[in-house]
């Protein structure tokens, strides 16, 4: 292997702002030891971090060049193994992990709104028919279920060989947030079934029946009526200012 010596090149950008999820990834994964994109890819497979991070080859090695580009990292040399094309190891730089540190703690700080895509579904659900909203909400139970199993091993074969917790704490995290989700989702559904969830009605031809609530301000446009000043006296416990 060969290694290079050139000095660490100075950011020209505010380093939190730019780490994706997988850049994080990388820069954490650095932080251990100097790796090929190669190495790091496998090694987040391994460990399972596809739970929270979407992992492909592709985008790893476009998340190392611009790591590289903004010099978070380095490359160290390159090496060979028989037959197979040559590999760069990288290193992580200082302001690579000035920048990892930044960005941990503005995460673990403060919640962000993340604009998962499944609040949007179901903001929207109500423009499919109430049987194949229990139908589809029904199958989602039983994807989480398992993932639920999946979780509650893995926590058990960590405790079971003494793996530090701290490791694998996001486990836990991570099977509270699904067993919450499919408790709501049953419950929803059950509701939804004995009709104590109001519905969207269709016609005998599947078309959406207007929602007449609508025309008295309380139906889909609902959130229209929440001014911010209503907003703010919500939250201080307070009555709806007058004329809201």
């Amino acid at each position: 292997m060969t290694s290079g010596t050139k000095e660490e090149p100075a950011m020209s950008k505010q380093p939190s702002a730019v780490l994706t999820p997988l850049a994080l990834a990388v820069l954490a994964l650095l932080e251990e030891r100097p790796m090929h994109p190669y190495e790091m890819y496998q090694l987040l497979l391994s460990r399972r971090e596809e739970y929270f991070v979407k992992i492909r080859p592709g985008s790893l090695y476009h998340t190392v060049d611009r790591l590289a580009e903004q010099g978070l990292v380095r490359a160290e040399g390159t090496d060979r193994a028989g037959n197979r094309p040559e590999r760069t190891t990288y290193r992580i730089t200082k302001p690579g992990t000035a920048a990892l540190r930044t960005r941990l703690t503005e995460i673990l700080r403060k919640p962000i709104r993340e604009y998962p895509i499944f609040p949007q579904a179901l903001s929207e659900a109500h423009n499919l028919p109430k049987e194949e909203v229990v139908a589809l909400l029904t199958e989602r139970i039983r994807w989480l279920e398992m993932d639920v199993t999946e979780l509650d091993a893995l926590q058990e074969w960590a405790t079971a060989r003494r793996v530090p917790r701290r490791y694998w704490m996001v486990l836990e995290y991570l099977r509270a947030q699904t067993h919450t989700e499919a408790t709501w989702l049953r419950r929803i559904v059950g509701e939804l079934a004995d009709g104590g969830l109001v519905w969207q009605e269709f016609g005998p031809d599947g078309c959406l029946i207007p929602d007449h609530t609508a025309d008295e301000g309380i139906g889909h446009d609902w959130g229209t009526e929440v001014t911010d000043d209503v907003l703010a006296s919500l939250k201080r416990g307070g009555a709806t200012p007058a004329g809201q």
